[in-house]
């Protein structure tokens, strides 16, 4: 017997906080359901692939956070390589490059591998969210026919996907970098 996975769309501290604000009841599961996702619809593959940038957000085993940027890498011709890959509806991938060495995101998925990711296109004013389970690829080989310059990997399994208002989000374009500012650090 095939059973269907029951989906709790809000956590209880969110219940909680609408409670707390005055909303309870205001999403209602129809709601929920039609603005979240636990796939990536095929249409969001491009925006996900497109851009330059991301956010993650990590926690250690106690909870405490970390946010970090995730960039394109540049080689030394100027060829940009991919932000991430979608692998499938469940799965996507991106790169972890040299950094300072202190591996706070990498840290925190190795004690708790929960993530959420931030994709936003300031041209159109677009965001998206993805929330799911990072695990990390050490394989250098593993995807290094996407990313060459990778020194690992950050596999994501996505359980959550939604996109949010353009309410607040600068209007901006984004400018190419100089040869100069592409490997300074």
């Amino acid at each position: 017997m095939n059973e269907e996975r029951k989906v709790e769309w809000l956590h209880e501290g969110e219940l909680m906080a609408q409670q707390r604000f005055g909303v309870a009841g205001f999403w209602q599961e129809h709601n929920l359901q039609a603005m979240m996702r636990q796939s990536i619809p095929a249409n969001m593959v491009r925006f996900f692939e497109y851009l330059p940038f991301f956010f993650i957000a990590t926690a250690n085993n106690q909870g405490e956070c970390d946010c970090s940027f995730r960039g394109r890498e540049v080689d030394s011709a100027g060829q940009a390589y991919p932000l991430v890959k979608v692998i499938d509806s469940q799965t996507m991938i991106f790169p972890d490059y040299r950094g300072n060495k202190l591996y706070n995101s990498l840290g925190n998925m190795i004690v708790n591998g929960h993530i959420g990711m931030l994709f936003i296109d300031f041209e159109s004013r677009t965001r998206v969210r993805v929330n799911g389970r990072a695990e990390i690829v050490d394989s250098v080989a593993a995807y290094d026919d996407i990313f060459p310059l990778a020194h690992r990997y950050v596999r994501v399994h996505v359980e959550q996907v939604y996109g949010n208002c353009k309410a607040r989000i600068p209007k901006m374009k984004l400018q190419p970098s100089s040869d100069s500012e592409l490997h300074d650090e």
